[in-house]
């Protein structure tokens, strides 16, 4: 992966008001849907001009929930931000199928129209600490209206049911649902069709809309507990509905078609006080049209109880962590388990967004954003599992990596889709040797595992290695100090793997290029004539293992050329974090102060850190957004995760005399005010996370804020909080929950034992 609050109190709920205006089939359905064409009442067909729409784009990455059932039935997954619904999941956790799901509230009288995204205040609060329940509200910043909307899936299907609230100042102003599909992840392609204002008879429901785009086959249907009236089935930006209420204030065209195009729709919900919207799936509208009028009879609040049934359950057996950070630990934990794939087990995407969104590349299915599996970043994830004591979430991961991800020669792809086709096509020698840890961790060292995954993996890691194609940050080849620390542990930890398989020849032959490795990391990767400090220094990365030569090193990003030796990032602390290096060890000691001086920001919510200086990736400091122009350029900001990386490194340094198998009780005074220290850190990351407990990727790093900002992509940017990058991060989850637990332990649940031990006193002599 390219590295690139808490809950409200007890809200009032309209739930007695919704229990005397039951959802039922003699709803009004707004249908969405793909291959299956579908009979209209009488009406003069009604095309749309101005195919096929202005360019498609993905929504902001900044979210503030994400959400689905807590099973595997129900294969749908919401996302939330400024306000608004954003990018839906189905089948799988690859494929988007809408842009953004709004309101518009427009005055008659005026003709002023105003939207849930543009023009409102957003709220968003977590009604209940143990579910993906989220609640968003949007006040007019001209004081006309407010909307409140309650998000949840329904568990037995792929539906995403709202509860909405419309509260207008005056009775006149109308409700209008906006809806902005990108089927099949991709914006364009697709045909939208509507009928005339719906009617209910004879208790049946009739088919308002549909799209369909011929490459797929995927259904959804759009469905209220009010009626509705004025459909307009338009091109994106040019003449679809929302256009023509800016324009004139009112639906002038009721456009009964577009095809082949970047389409969206335009309801007005007639009862609109107090209604429930239902957005299911199926693999065709047939499908789907019946997957929401199910949801229907059941009603919102049956449903909202199965729902966060399932997540309460979940938190219930999770461990407790310091009650200040519980909450976000048991957010933090919920994530991880909806960022894992339904239909394939162990596969858990790094983020449910596209950075900062935006961009053509929505107009086809070629972008694949975050949703891909990074083996680095299900590393991560796995190891939190673990902390967590979730071995079969984590038994289910390894499988994936061994059974999907990895190829014939032991190595594994920079990404992958589901199927394991690679996404991106370069080789991180780190992602080769993670997955020998995680075997290692959990005891996989059965023969068959041995003989058909980690002898390849491990081969490979002699053959190839230390250098790597790509580092850590997925941009530089070289010698990275990251990735030979990762290279070190794989090696030690396939040779243990070998012995108890009666390979005596292999495990020698690995701890021999570990020690070999162990022993030179420093003369690949640490300068001794370099300008910070006393020159002596770990940097990010060399090219050819020259640390003290001055090469000059092109930054990514359009970052400019520089120095290899003045280019530093805290990968280093992987030496200590896998157990190759000692935490006192004095070269760590000196390499720490210089990436304090160098990358270390103080921000209000506490220390970030940039992932190295002079880092290009993230939105400019003017406010464009990352790769604005298709070149790849930006401004780089703080990582998250990074601080909590400081924060394990700092319960190393704690150990002391004081060995990691004994419990809290008997810590000494000195180690216990070291932990707290250390524990600063987690309420930092606690800190960096959004209303709706979503952790980032990055934070802006500083006090000044752009005017100019693009809000559709970029959300309000602030000093210590998140950007439109990846939010959440599987990954800043998986390191909060890591590091909550090391805290709790006294030491590093992540520090595999059998190389700690090994290295403990230095590199073995032979």
């Amino acid at each position: 992966m390219k590295l690139k609050r808490l809950p409200s109190s007890k809200l009032t709920s309209p739930r007695g008001l919704l229990r005397r205006n039951r959802f039922n089939i003699r709803s009004t359905i707004l249908i969405c849907t793909f291959v299956i064409a579908c009979s209209f009442a009488a009406r003069a067909q009604m095309p749309a001009p101005g195919a096929p729409g202005k360019d498609a784009q993905w929504a902001t990455a900044g979210k503030q929930g994400v959400g689905t059932a807590n099973n595997s039935t129900s294969k749908v997954w919401f996302t939330l931000a400024e306000g608004v619904m954003t990018e839906v999941y189905y089948p799988d956790v690859t494929t988007a199928n809408v842009h953004l799901l709004q309101f518009v509230v427009v005055d008659p009288t005026t003709h002023k129209v105003e939207t849930e995204r543009d023009d409102a205040i957003h709220q968003i609060k977590v009604p209940r600490p143990d579910s993906l329940t989220f609640q968003q509200i949007n006040t007019s910043k001209t004081g006309s209206w407010k909307i409140t909307k309650t998000y949840l899936t329904d568990p037995r299907r792929a539906s995403v049911l709202i509860d909405v609230t419309f509260e207008p100042r005056s009775k006149d102003l109308a409700l209008y649902a906006y809806y902005d599909p990108s089927l099949g992840n991709s914006g364009m392609g697709d045909s939208a069709f509507s009928n005339s204002a719906l009617h209910t008879v004879d208790g049946s429901t009739q088919v308002s809309m549909v799209s369909e785009d011929v490459k797929s086959k995927v259904g959804s249907a759009l469905m209220f507990s009010s009626p509705v009236a004025e459909t307009v089935s338009g091109y994106f930006g040019v003449s679809d509905g929302l256009e023509q209420l800016r324009r004139f204030g009112r639906v002038t065209s009721a456009y009964t078609e577009a095809r082949e195009g970047n389409v969206a729709q335009l309801v007005r919900i007639t009862r609109p006080s107090h209604f429930t919207t239902i957005l299911s799936f199926g693999v065709s509208r047939t499908m789907a049209a019946r997957e929401a009028k199910a949801s229907a009879n059941i009603g919102f609040e049956k449903i909202r109880s199965e729902y966060e049934r399932g997540w309460s359950d979940y938190v219930k057996m999770l461990p407790k962590v310091d009650p200040k950070a519980l909450a976000q630990f048991n957010m933090a934990a919920m994530v991880l388990k909806a960022h894992e794939d339904k239909m394939h087990p162990g596969a858990n995407v790094a983020s449910l967004t596209v950075p900062w969104g935006g961009g053509p590349d929505a107009n086809g299915n070629n972008n694949g954003g975050y949703r891909f599996v990074w083996s680095r970043d299900l590393y991560e994830v796995v190891t939190a599992y673990m902390a967590l004591g979730d071995r079969a979430a984590a038994n289910r991961a390894l499988d994936f990596l061994f059974n999907v991800q990895q190829r014939r020669d032991g190595s594994f792809p920079q990404n992958s889709w589901l199927d394991g086709k690679p996404g991106w096509d370069s080789l991180q020698m780190d992602e080769v040797s993670y997955p020998l840890i995680l075997a290692w961790q959990l005891g996989r060292t059965d023969r068959e595992t041995y003989r058909d995954h980690v002898k390849g993996a491990a081969d490979f890691i002699v053959k190839n290695g230390p250098a790597t194609a790509q580092e850590r940050w997925e941009e530089m080849p070289g010698y990275s100090p990251s990735t030979i620390a990762a290279e070190i542990a794989g090696l030690v930890c396939a040779a243990d793997i070998a012995k108890k398989n009666g390979d005596e020849r292999s495990a020698v032959a690995y701890l021999a290029k570990a020690d070999d490795w162990a022993r030179n990391v420093e003369q690949w990767t640490a300068t001794t004539n370099g300008k910070y400090g006393d020159g002596h220094y770990y940097v990010r990365i060399t090219q050819h293992g020259k640390p003290d030569a001055g090469e000059s090193v092109e930054l990514k990003n359009g970052a400019g050329v520089f120095d290899e030796r003045d280019i530093v990032d805290a990968g280093f602390l992987e030496l200590v974090r896998l157990g190759v290096k000692p935490p006192d060890d004095p070269l760590i000691a000196k390499s720490v102060n210089v990436i304090d001086q160098l990358i270390k920001v103080d921000t209000p919510n506490g220390p970030g850190y940039f992932r190295y200086n002079h880092d290009g990736y993230g939105e400019w400091y003017d406010g464009r957004r990352w790769n604005y122009d298709g070149k790849y350029t930006g401004n780089g900001h703080l990582w998250a995760l990074l601080s909590g990386e400081r924060g394990e490194y700092e319960i190393a340094r704690c150990a002391g005399e004081v060995g990691p198998q004994e419990q809290s009780a008997s810590l000494t005074n000195a180690r216990a005010r070291c932990l707290a220290t250390a524990g600063t850190r987690l309420y930092t990351m606690m800190g960096f996370a959004n209303d709706g407990m979503m952790i980032p990727e990055q934070v802006w790093d500083r006090r000044e804020v752009p005017s100019n900002v693009d809000h559709e992509f970029i959300p309000e940017l602030k000093f210590g909080e998140g950007t439109g990058s990846a939010t959440p991060l599987a990954w800043s989850m998986a390191q909060f929950i890591r590091l909550a637990m090391s805290l709790k332990a006294g030491h590093n649940l992540e520090t595999p034992q059998i190389v700690s031990d090994r290295y403990r006193n230095g590199v073995p002599s032979h």
